[in-house]
């Protein structure tokens, strides 16, 4: 919800279920938030834990997914597109100071360091504010001349933003304690006043959603499948961390891309610790997005990682297909992506009939079958059923290495010809040889 890019989009859009009630107090807790500096952060009491108003033994089939499908299609076609709050009644991990080596920026020097903020600077618009760009000195607050220093990207909440604080105060609270490569260097924060903002590293590439939806260069298959692993490891750090967390809105807008296309995880405004010890699951308000929720978790509000592996089957989708999770404007049989491709995930005969018609046959073989195989897996209707993001990342590895490309074997031609002659489509393909996926160049998706 707070990514570089996280225009808000028609054909995902944010859910949040349940309602407040009326005097409950917690309004009170949030405003007294707003009035601590950051190191004295104390999180409000947590509202008793949602009731669960279904049965805790799901049966995970067709009526189940049917079910959840219909909400997300009513949703998709409501005519309020504007982004939903985070889950306020929920508390996010909090060391009760300012996390370690977060640099603490005045107000000025982010005005100055983003040149007053002005509007040729903006890297995108989430739900609760704007992200700019900017320069600072070396690892100090200083502002610096554009082109010079060190580029950051600068979130800047709404000053009347309620829930966006509340997502402020997620982000710092969980990027300024995890650290891995695989998750956007959060560098600093500045709390003056009623301003609210996050200082990052820039991304140079942007997000996945807009080099697979927007741009007019396809990502190569080398670039999605790095992608993809890129972003299973931040998962699977995630989850496998000593207080496990659950990232909750894994989608497309919130992968960010730096200059090799090397992916990592932004904005966790909406993550939530995971359950610990005994626990199997944490009960919680649902949030998330349309097209990415589980559909366990938009039932029950019963929260596991092998939430997030669902989401992450979905995404894994959208880099297979070049498609859109939920997209209204393609025919109502295929305006769910899952519903639309489950049927070829099954079937070896036609799962090649899901991979993006751009790539024209520029992908392996091999790891085509195993994406196809592994999404199907990550989106099993039983979350015991999926597997394991560490699992994830053992399946993705090895498929950086394949070089059976589908360019070189006459089968695929012969079939690529006939069902563009089917089409009535005569333009050549555009074939590429790499010697290995390895090996094919990654500056031409951008």
């Amino acid at each position: 919800m707070f990514g570089y890019e996280a225009a808000t989009n028609l054909s995902n859009p944010p859910i949040s279920m349940g309602s407040w009630e009326d005097g409950d107090g917690d309004d009170d807790a949030q405003r007294q938030l707003c009035l601590f500096p950051l190191q004295n952060f104390v999180n409000p009491e947590v509202a008793p834990e949602m009731k669960n108003r279904l049965k805790e033994n799901l049966v995970y089939d067709a009526a189940t997914e049917t079910r959840y499908l219909n909400a997300s299609n009513r949703e998709m076609c409501a005519p309020n597109d504007a982004q939903l709050s985070s889950d306020m009644h929920d508390s996010t991990p909090s060391e009760n100071k300012a996390p370690h080596q977060l640099l603490q920026f005045t107000f000025q020097e982010l005005k100055s360091a983003t040149g007053n903020f002005r509007p040729d600077s903006i890297l995108g618009e989430g739900g609760f504010g704007y992200v700019f760009k900017g320069w600072i000195e070396g690892n100090s607050t200083a502002p610096a001349k554009p082109g010079t220093g060190i580029t950051v990207a600068v979130k800047s909440l709404k000053q009347d933003a309620l829930q966006g604080h509340r997502e402020w105060v997620a982000e710092v609270d969980f990027l300024g304690q995890l650290h891995h490569p695989n998750l956007v260097k959060l560098i600093g924060y500045c709390i003056e006043d009623d301003q609210r903002l996050l200082v990052y590293e820039f991304m140079a590439r942007g997000s996945l959603e807009n080099h697979l939806f927007r741009r007019t260069m396809p990502l190569q298959w080398s670039s999605r499948i790095k992608i993809a692993l890129g972003a299973a490891k931040g998962l699977a750090f995630l989850h496998g961390n000593t207080k496990p967390v659950i990232y909750r809105d894994f989608k497309t807008s919130n992968i960010l891309l730096d200059l090799e296309f090397n992916a990592k995880l932004s904005d966790f405004g909406l993550a939530k610790a995971g359950p610990q010890g005994d626990k199997t699951h944490v009960s919680t308000r649902v949030v998330g997005t349309y097209g990415y929720a589980a559909p366990e978790y938009v039932m029950t509000g019963h929260l596991t990682s092998k939430s997030d592996v669902y989401s992450f089957g979905v995404v894994l989708l959208e880099i297979l297909t070049g498609r859109r999770s939920m997209d209204k404007k393609r025919p109502s049989g295929e305006q769910n992506l899952v519903t639309w491709a489950r049927p070829y995930l099954t079937d070896r005969r036609k799962l090649y009939q899901l991979v993006d018609p751009r790539l024209e046959l520029n992908y392996s073989i091999k790891g085509v079958q195993r994406t196809c195989q592994l999404a199907y897996s990550c989106l099993n209707r039983d979350p015991k059923s999926r597997p394991s993001m560490d699992e994830v990342v053992r399946v993705l590895a090895p498929l950086h290495d394949l070089n059976d490309m589908a360019v070189l074997s006459n089968h695929f031609r012969s079939l690529s010809l006939h069902r563009r002659q089917k089409k009535g489509e005569n333009r050549p393909l555009n074939y590429m040889q790499p010697t290995s996926i390895r090996d094919s160049p990654l500056n031409t998706a951008y």
